[in-house]
């Protein structure tokens, strides 16, 4: 050994570099971009698309339950048709709930979401039954559905996820 060479101990040793291979998920997730909606951009998507899911605890108050429903928004409120039954019993006790729309632009790669959280009621009074009745609504189970229920909202949030460089079979 040289006396004029010094020996470095091995915990101070530099680690040899290995070329790390890119990681698809990691560069999925930096080249994406989450941007918060207002609450009239949330309204606005709400009012044009007609078909979300309602979320809600069943009447045992133990099993989370979604249900696809067509809906529209009527003076801020989310309203769908339906028979008695679970939604409807969601509505009677005033449950809350928890209502989701969204939707997805395959070629710009945007996808986008609002929720609308509040508490679920029965429509009941005679003038507003009227104006909805007049409305297109059509429930989505084809049966009577003769009850309107509206979510009163406690919270309308929303977001637009615009994701870069997806593989071609993302979206399906």
């Amino acid at each position: 050994m040289n006396p004029t060479t010094k020996t470095i101990p091995r915990h101070e040793r530099p680690i040899a570099s290995t070329p790390v291979k890119p990681d698809p998920v990691r560069e999925m997730q930096r080249t994406r971009r989450v941007e918060a909606l207002t609450v009239s951009e949330c309204r606005e998507l709400l009012k044009e698309h007609h078909f979300g899911r309602l979320a809600f605890v069943d009447a045992v108050g133990v099993l989370p339950v979604i249900i696809p429903v067509n809906y529209l928004l009527d003076e801020d409120t989310v309203v769908f048709r339906t028979d008695a039954g679970s939604k409807l019993d969601a509505a009677v006790r005033g449950a809350p709930v928890a209502f989701e729309v969204d939707g997805v632009d395959q070629d710009r790669q945007v996808g986008w979401s609002v929720v609308v959280r509040g508490r679920a009621e029965e429509v009941t009074d005679p003038i507003k039954l009227a104006e909805l009745r007049e409305t297109p609504l059509v429930a989505w189970h084809p049966s009577a559905n003769s009850r309107y229920v509206r979510v009163k909202p406690s919270q309308v949030i929303g977001r637009r996820i615009t994701i870069a460089d997806l593989p071609t079979n993302w979206w399906g």
